[in-house]
């Protein structure tokens, strides 16, 4: 994707649904659905808080409708396993740096 003032990407924030703690198999499985995500189209993920104890995520991707981006974000295995709910968001891109 060739990122530009005025492009519409979507925000997914995870929140941490309770107590339940994912296992490490879990964590592989979304990384991998998030890389194939990745691969087919502009995505960048990130945790927030600490590695060992995260709070939640956020995820900046592309998806042509929020309707598409909804259906992304519901089928990574974290969300669909109840470990995290998640919001979605349209974010539209105002101000972009030049690489340096």
């Amino acid at each position: 994707m060739n990122l530009k003032e005025g492009s519409i990407l979507y925000v997914r924030i995870d929140y941490k649904t309770g107590d339940k703690q994912e296992s490490e198999q879990d964590g592989i499985d979304t990384m991998e659905y998030l890389q194939s995500i990745a691969k087919e189209r502009f995505l960048i993920a990130g945790l927030l808080g600490s590695i060992e104890a995260c709070d939640g995520a956020m995820i900046l991707f592309e998806a042509k409708d929020l309707e598409e981006a909804q259906v992304i974000a519901n089928n990574d295995p974290i969300i669909k396993r109840g470990f995290y709910r998640c919001e979605i968001l349209q974010w539209n891109l105002l101000i972009l740096s030049e690489n340096k």
